[in-house]
């Protein structure tokens, strides 16, 4: 499993002989072609129908909330607690949304947990710490950490003490729109030892 940080909150993880990208918008990296695409919500820094239609086959699965499946033909609209299952890779979409502000309404957007090659990841989607998080169990945990929008450092930090992932990777910075590098290391400064908190750079990937 290889999972690539492209930029922003933009992912490709290549697991189980499958291409997954994840909230396609940053960076120029999208040479390989998607067997499935997760689209968080419909913000423009998450959904680009550009990179989409660079990517995807015609077999490809594009996964995403009813604002995405509205305007993107093709895409299987999924509400939270809802399942699918491709390829040996399982896709379970899950809470994503604001408290205190009103960008994030709950039930507009998504996270999503992955389960491929006997490993479980999380993708927080645009969130704050929710009461959701809670019942979440995931071997890597991908967790905003830009703040304004979004959990900042501080909070994702306590979501890794709920989680207890082995790995937790800080997204949602560095593109210049919100988050710096401050942010990743103060989160990584907070986090729980026990798990292993990997700042990629843009383009960087971990292999596992």
């Amino acid at each position: 499993m290889i999972i690539q940080w492209i930029g922003h909150s933009s992912l490709k993880i290549t697991a189980a002989d499958q291409v997954i990208y994840i909230d396609p918008y940053y960076g120029d990296d999208y040479s390989q072609k998607a067997d499935i695409i997760l689209v968080s919500h419909d913000h423009y820094d998450h959904f680009s129908q550009e990179k989409i239609n660079r990517i995807r086959k015609d077999d490809t699965m594009i996964l995403g909330p009813d604002s995405v499946s509205r305007v993107l033909f093709g895409t299987i609209n999924m509400s939270p607690g809802q399942e699918y299952e491709s390829h040996n890779i399982k896709i379970k979409a899950v809470d994503a949304y604001s408290i205190s502000i009103p960008n994030h309404k709950k039930g507009a957007g998504l996270g999503f947990i992955i389960t491929a090659e006997e490993k479980t990841i999380y993708y927080a989607g645009d969130t704050d710490l929710i009461p959701e998080i809670s019942e979440i169990s995931a071997d890597i945990a991908l967790l905003p950490v830009g703040g304004t929008y979004t959990m900042g450092a501080e909070e994702a930090a306590k979501a890794v003490k709920i989680i207890k992932p082995k790995i937790a990777i800080p997204i949602h910075w560095g593109s210049g729109i919100v988050g710096h590098r401050d942010d990743a290391d103060y989160f990584k400064d907070l986090s729980e030892h026990d798990t292993n908190i990997v700042i990629l750079e843009i383009g960087g990937f971990i292999e596992l």
